[in-house]
C-alpha cells in the first residue's frame, strides 16, 4: 500500500470520527423525512437520498420516509386522458383522480422507492395512510373546493413503531380515509408534519428545491439557518416567507408545536443534504424550534 493510499484511507478514517457525536447523538430516535421535489426526479439526486436514509437506518437511526409524487400523478393523468388542475397551488382531486393518486402513490412511486432502499442494503416497507387506519381525514374545509383533498383529523402510529421495532424504514404514501371509507388526497408536508408530532421524532426534515428561507428570495447567500416559531407570524407579515414557503414553513411550526425537537427545510438539490444537515455542526437549510 502506497503512502497516498495510507493517507486517503485516513482521511476516511478521520470523517468517521468526526460524525461519531452525531451517531450517539441520533442513535434510536426518530427522524421523519419528507421527499420530494427535484431529489425526487433525478436518478443522481434520489440514488444520494437512497443511500444517506440507508445508512442513518443502518448506524440505529429510526429513519421514516413520508413522500409525495405530484410529477408522476400528473403524467398518469395525461396518459390517461384527464386533465389536471390546480386551485390556489393545490391539485383539484375529483373522483377519477383520487383513484389515480391512490395508485400511483400508494402503488407505484411507494413500491419504486421501496426497491430502491432495498437495493441500497436497506430494510423498507411500503406503507400508505390507509392502511391500519393510519392517517385519518376529512374533506378539506377552505374557500375553493377541491375535491377529495383532505385534511387530517388523527394520525395512529401503531404500524409505523411496530415496522420501526422490527427494523424497516417505513416509506409512507399520503392518502388517508374518513370514517365513511372515502379516500382523501393528504399534501404531503403536512401529513410529514403529523406524522412527526403523533411519533415525538427527533427531527422533521423537508426536502425542497430551494436552499431554505431566505432573506431575499433572488439571493441564495441571504440564508436564514436558524429560526425561532415565534417569528414566523412577523416573518410572513414582512413577505420574508411568502407563495409556496408559506405551507411548508406552517408545517414546520406544526410538528414544533406538536413536540418534534426541530424541524429543517434542506435543499434536495444538493447531493447527500441529509447527512450534511445530521452529521454537521453547521446544517445546510433552515432549521424552525422552540
Amino acid at each position: 500500500m502506497t503512502q497516498a493510499h495510507i493517507n486517503n484511507n485516513a482521511t476516511k478514517a478521520d470523517i468517521l470520527v468526526q460524525a461519531l457525536p452525531y451517531i450517539q447523538k441520533y442513535f434510536g430516535k426518530v427522524i421523519v423525512i419528507k421527499y420530494g421535489g427535484n431529489a425526487m426526479q433525478s436518478e443522481e439526486l434520489k440514488q444520494a437520498v437512497m443511500e444517506d436514509i440507508v445508512l442513518l437506518s443502518l448506524i440505529g437511526i429510526k429513519v421514516v420516509l413520508v413522500h409525495g409524487g405530484g410529477p408522476e400523478i400528473t403524467e398518469t393523468l395525461k396518459r390517461m386522458g384527464i386533465e389536471s388542475r390546480f386551485v390556489g397551488g393545490l391539485r383539484y382531486t375529483d373522483a377519477e383522480t383520487v383513484k389515480v393518486v391512490q395508485m400511483v402513490l400508494a402503488g407505484k412511486t411507494n413500491k419504486d422507492l421501496v426497491g430502491l432502499l432495498q437495493r441500497r442494503g436497506g430494510k423498507a416497507i411500503g406503507l400508505c395512510g390507509i392502511d391500519g387506519g393510519m392517517i385519518k381525514a376529512k374533506k378539506h374545509q377552505g374557500s375553493d373546493d377541491l375535491g377529495f383533498v383532505g385534511d387530517i383529523t388523527s394520525v395512529d402510529t401503531t404500524i409505523i413503531t411496530d415496522q420501526l421495532a422490527k427494523g424497516y424504514i417505513p416509506v409512507i404514501a399520503t392518502v388517508g380515509t374518513d370514517e365513511e371509507g372515502n379516500v382523501y388526497n393528504i399534501n404531503a408536508d403536512t401529513a410529514a408534519a403529523a406524522i412527526a408530532g403523533a411519533l415525538k421524532a427527533e427531527n422533521l426534515i423537508l426536502m425542497t428545491d430551494v436552499r431554505g428561507l431566505l432573506t431575499d428570495k433572488n439571493d441564495e447567500n441571504t440564508l436564514i439557518p436558524v429560526v425561532n416559531i415565534s417569528q414566523v407570524p412577523a416573518l410572513i407579515k414582512e413577505g420574508i416567507i411568502s407563495g409556496g414557503m408559506i405551507p411548508k414553513i406552517e408545517s414546520c411550526v406544526e410538528a414544533v408545536r406538536r413536540e418534534v425537537s426541530k424541524a429543517i427545510i434542506i435543499d434536495g438539490r444538493i447531493p447527500h443534504s441529509i447527512l450534511i444537515e445530521l452529521m454537521t455542526d453547521q446544517g445546510i437549510g433552515t432549521m424552525f424550534r422552540v
